[in-house]
C-alpha cells in the first residue's frame, strides 16, 4: 500500500511539474507574442514616417520647382498682353490714318495673314495665362498637400486637404477613350476647422480616393463606353458634424468587396493590387494614422454589388 501511494504522489508531482511548465511556456508564447504585436506596431510608425518625411520632402520639392518659372512666364504675359494690345490699337489708328498704305504692305498683311493675326494673337495669350493659372493652382494644391505639420496639432480646413487631393489625382478622373469621365460628388457640410495633422491626412484621402479610382476601374472590366455613360462612375465625398466628431465619407459606386476582402483589408500588409500598383500608403497605416495619432476612427462600409464606403471619424478639438 505504502508503494502504491509512492508512485501516486510521483505521478501527481510529475503531473504538477508538467502543468507548471505548461502554465510558463503559455506565459512566456503570451509575452513573445506581446512583444512581437509591439514590435510590428514600431515598424508601422517607421514605415509611415518614413514615407509621410519622403512623400512630403518630394511634393513640397515639385511644388516649389514648378512655382517659380510659372510665376514668372504668368508676370511676363500679362507684360505681353498689354503690349500686344497696344500694338494692335496702333495698328488700327495706323490703318484709320492711312486707309491706302500702298501694294507692298498690302501683299504683306495677305502674306501674313493680318487680320486673323490681330484676332488670334490676344486669345493665344489669354489661354497661355489660363495655363499659367492651372499650373499654379497645382502648385498649390501641391504644397497644401505637402503641408509640414508642427509638433502640435493647428487648426486646419479639411475640405482644402480634400480639394488638393483632388486636384492632385484629377488625371485620373479624367474621360479616355475606354471610359468616360469619374464624375465627382462632393456633398461637403457645414463643418469647423479640425485640430490635426493635415499633412498626414492628405495622405489618407489619397489612398482612399485612389481606391476609389481603383474600384471603379476594375467594376469597369468588360462594360462598353455606352453603358458607362448611362451609369457613370461615382464618387461622393460628404462631410458633416456629428457630435464633437467631423465625419468624411469617400464612397463609390463599384463592385463592393466580399465579406472576406472586407475583414482583412486593414491588416498588416494586406493588400488586393499587383505589384507595382497602389499609393505605397496601405490601410493598415492610414487606419493609424487616424486612430492613434488623431484619436478617431477609420472604418468600411461594403458588399459586393454594392460600391465601398470608407468614413473617416475626426474629433474636432
Amino acid at each position: 500500500m505504502g508503494c502504491l501511494v509512492t508512485i501516486a504522489s510521483s505521478v501527481l508531482n510529475f503531473l504538477s511539474s508538467q502543468a507548471a511548465i505548461a502554465l510558463e511556456n503559455a506565459r512566456l508564447y503570451h509575452q513573445v507574442q506581446q512583444t512581437l504585436n509591439e514590435l510590428q506596431q514600431a515598424q508601422m510608425q517607421m514605415i509611415q514616417s518614413e514615407k509621410m518625411s519622403a512623400l512630403g520632402n518630394l511634393v513640397a520639392g515639385v511644388a516649389h520647382e514648378i512655382n517659380n518659372p510659372v510665376g514668372f512666364i504668368a508676370g511676363n504675359l500679362n507684360e505681353a498682353n498689354a503690349g500686344v494690345q497696344d500694338l494692335i490699337d496702333y495698328l488700327r489708328l495706323y490703318q484709320e490714318k492711312f486707309p491706302q498704305p500702298g501694294a507692298e504692305l498690302i501683299e504683306k498683311a495677305e502674306e501674313i495673314d493680318l487680320d486673323y493675326l490681330v484676332e488670334d494673337l490676344p486669345k493665344m495669350l489669354t489661354s497661355m495665362k489660363i495655363g499659367c493659372d492651372r499650373i499654379k493652382n497645382i502648385s498649390t494644391s501641391l504644397r497644401t498637400f505637402s503641408r509640414a505639420d508642427t509638433a502640435h496639432k493647428v487648426e486646419v480646413n479639411i475640405h482644402e486637404g480634400l480639394n488638393s487631393t483632388l486636384m492632385i489625382l484629377r488625371h485620373r478622373l479624367k474621360a479616355n477613350d475606354k471610359y468616360p469621365e469619374i464624375q465627382i460628388i462632393k456633398e461637403y457640410g457645414k463643418i469647423p476647422k479640425v485640430n490635426c495633422y493635415l499633412g498626414q491626412l492628405n495622405p489618407v484621402f489619397m489612398n482612399l480616393l485612389a481606391n476609389a479610382i481603383d474600384a471603379l476601374e476594375q467594376s469597369n472590366q468588360g462594360r462598353n463606353f455606352a453603358y458607362l455613360q448611362a451609369h457613370p462612375n461615382q464618387i461622393t465625398i460628404r462631410t458633416k458634424v456629428e457630435g464633437e466628431r467631423v465625419k468624411i465619407s469617400i464612397a463609390d459606386n463599384g463592385n463592393g468587396m466580399s465579406e472576406e476582402v472586407k475583414n482583412r483589408i486593414f491588416d498588416h500588409l494586406f493588400t488586393t493590387k499587383d505589384v507595382g500598383q497602389g499609393t505605397g500608403l496601405g490601410l493598415a497605416i492610414a487606419r493609424q494614422i487616424v486612430e492613434k495619432k488623431h484619436g478617431g476612427k477609420l472604418s468600411c462600409i461594403s458588399a459586393l454589388g454594392e460600391g465601398t464606403e470608407f468614413v473617416i471619424e475626426i474629433l474636432i478639438d
